[in-house]
Order: C-alpha cells, then structure tokens, then sequence
C-alpha cells in the first residue's frame, strides 16, 4: 500500500465508520449509537445541506445504509420491484436488480400506495429483500447479484397477502426472522430454508401480517417479540414454540406497530384498540402475560414509539405526539398541535428527531412535563412514509419520488 492510498484510508474509515442497517437501526429501536456526535441545537437552513439527491419510483421501504453504500427499493410502472445501491459519497448507482413484483392492495388503503412496504436488511455481505408478493431474495451486497430467491405462493402455495409483504427482516448471525408465507418464520441466511414457523394464519385478510419482529430478553428468557393481526407473543427463537402469547384488539387487524420491550413489559399501540401494556412473568420459559392497562384513547397507526428515561413517546392514529407513563397508563402529555399521519422517529440521548410524512423534520426535546418542539425545517420533498435513517452527520430520507442525503453542518 503506498503512502496516498494509507491517507486516502485514513480519511474514508471514519466517514463509514457508522451505519444504518436495518429498518429503525442498527438497535431497531430508532436510537443512533452512543458515540454519535451530538446533533446541532436547531434545524436551521445553515444547519442542514443536500448533499446529493437522486430520483427513483414510488416505494415504502426505508433507506438502509452499510459501507460506503446506501440500499433503496422502489416499484417502477405498477409492475417491477427494482433495489438499487448507491454510493454514499456522490450517490452515483453502483448496481440494480429487478424482478415482476406488483399487485394492488384493498381498495380501502389504496390511497396510500400499491407499492413496495418491506425495508431489507443487510450483515455487510448479503442484502435480504421482501418484495410485495410474498418473495424474499438474498443479493449480494457487492454486486446486485441474487443468492437465492423463495416465492412462497408458488413454492408452497400459502395465499398471497392483501396487503403485501410488509414485515422488515431481523437478522442474526445465520437467520433472519420475518412475517411471511402467513407465519413468523426462522429462515437461514446462507440457502433461505425455512428452520421453523410460528403463530401461522392462513386467512386471506388476517394472515397478511403488518408488523415487525424484535428480539429482547424478558423475565430472563430470550424471545422474538412479534405481532400478528390478532395476537402478540414471545417466540422460542431456538425452538420456534411459543414462549407466552395474548390478544391483541384492532379494527380489521391492524396491529401495525412492533412491540416495544421494557424490562419485563411490552408496549403496543393498535389502530382501533388503543394503547396496551403487558407485563410477562413466569418461570423456566412458561411466561404468561397479563395486561396491565388499555388506554383506548391512545391509538397507534404506523408511527413506531421511542422509550427515553423510561417513558414511552408516541406519534398517533390523531396526528399528536404522546408521552406515556408505561407504569400507570397515564398520559403525561400531549401535543396541541397535529402533526402528519406518520412520522418516523430517531433518537440520541433526550431528543428526537422525527421525519412528518409531509416531509417536515422536526427536532422535539423529549421532556415528561410538556411538549417541547426545539425546531423545525420544511425538506419540501414529496409525501414520506419510509423511515429515517441516520448515520453520524448524514440524514437519508427517502420520499415518493426520491433519495436524498442531508448532512449536518
């Protein structure tokens, strides 16, 4: 190695030395590592530049970020699922793959879109995709190229989901966990076989789970939290068995949002239920769950919380934000003004930064005694259901129409 290619090292490392890669982070809790410099005071213009932005078909899935590339994927025409890789430098494309992947959704969500919802994930040398139609492919990182590829209607003939494939992967070293093919399943990273499934449900509305797994040890035992339409549960990751699981009332099954652990409590919002607190307790893996409380005034919608200093903070189904007691249930406060449909939230230490639908970034310091909105910036970009990623300075957002990479100043 001669001395400019060392310098040009030196100067590369630290720039990528911070990733995104996987829906919500590489915690899947929207909480940006500890060593991540602190954000600025306020959003203003001098604070934030567009570094480079780049136009790309409709999609749902959010940015994920590994290396010194950024992953995106899109539905193109009402026909194909395209996943392209960018540089993270100058946002040059490095390589894309496709595939035939549209379908429509019920006519009663199809004002938000027929387009590709599922956010892949990737260990650095292996990208795992969930296209609409119940397909899961494996794609090198490096080059786009396709490492396998399983379509589960066809393959083993489960029904197509109404709404798509909508759960974003969770890995670990050889598996990755995700809702498809009607069920949680374990599928192994090298070859995609199925290891096991869980909690299955083949009914043609009810099956097509929305939510996402996470992974948490609770009452000492360690579990893929997950939620289906109808129920929430800790799976045996090991096993496959269910750990505990209980009920979970929506309006037509919508339990959108993934549980979210706190010590041996798990909290969920539901779009027609309200919100819930669990608190599971047991004994050498026969864990049961009890309910805690149910306030039914504190939907959820799509918009996933954040737990800081032990109080949940959540954006809901009527457009405010929420801070709740996860103890008692009581609201702390809420918000007087309302905000977009979504919002997608990234934490370090007591703030949040909160990407709106609208495509107004706001910076909310997360105080229990009151709302406190510190400072806000209009990205003037089309709608954004995705969500935000961060990785140290850089803010990737991705919207209807595009990408586009911020940094801060």
């Amino acid at each position: 190695m001669n001395h400019l290619s060392f310098l040009l090292l030196l100067m590369i490392g630290p720039l990528f030395s911070e990733e995104w890669p996987q829906w919500r982070g590489p915690t899947r809790d929207g909480r940006v590592p500890a060593k991540t410099a602190p954000w600025p005071k306020s959003l203003s213009g001098e604070n934030l530049k567009l570094i480079w932005k780049t136009d790309l078909a409709e999609g749902y899935a959010s940015p994920i970020v590994s290396g010194d590339r950024v992953f995106t994927v899109e539905t193109k025409s009402k026909q194909d699922e395209i996943v392209r890789a960018f540089s993270r430098t100058d946002g040059k494309q490095l390589w894309e793959a496709s595939w035939p992947g549209s379908m429509r959704v019920p006519f009663y969500a199809a004002k938000n879109g027929s387009w590709v919802r599922s956010t892949p994930a990737t260990d650095g040398k292996s990208l795992f995709v969930g296209g609409m139609r119940d397909v899961l492919v494996s794609l090198d990182v490096q080059s786009g190229k396709v490492n396998w590829r399983r379509d589960y209607p066809a393959e083993e003939k489960t029904p197509m989901p109404s709404f798509g494939f909508v759960s974003s992967p969770l890995l670990d070293d050889e598996n990755l966990y995700v809702q498809v093919g009607t069920a949680l399943r374990k599928i192994r990273k090298s070859n995609g076989e199925t290891v096991w499934q869980a909690l299955a449900d083949d009914r043609a509305m009810f099956g097509s789970a929305f939510s996402s797994p996470m992974r948490a040890t609770i009452a000492e035992k360690d579990q893929i939290l997950v939620q289906t339409r109808s129920l929430l549960g800790g799976i045996d990751p090991g096993s496959g068995k269910p750990v505990w699981t209980t009920p979970v009332k929506a309006f037509r099954g919508m339990n959108i949002l993934p549980p979210t652990p706190l010590g041996n409590q798990v909290f969920t919002a539901t779009y027609g239920g309200g919100a819930f607190a669990f608190d599971v307790t047991g004994k050498e893996g026969e864990l049961k769950a009890t309910q805690q409380w149910n306030d039914e005034k504190r939907e959820g919608y799509m918009s996933s919380p954040v737990v800081i200093d032990a109080k949940i903070f959540l954006h809901g189904r009527d457009k405010k934000f929420h801070c709740l007691d996860p103890v008692t249930g009581k609201t702390l406060w809420s918000s007087e003004e309302k905000f977009g449909e979504y919002c997608s939230m990234v934490v370090q230490g007591k703030r949040i930064l909160a990407l709106d639908q609208r495509g107004i970034l706001l910076l909310i310091e997360a105080d229990p005694a009151k709302f406190k909105l510190v400072s806000q910036v209009d990205l003037e970009t089309p709608p954004t259901w995705a969500h935000l990623a961060v990785c140290g300075d850089e803010l990737y957002v991705r919207h209807l129409k595009g990408l586009h990479l911020y940094r801060w100043q």
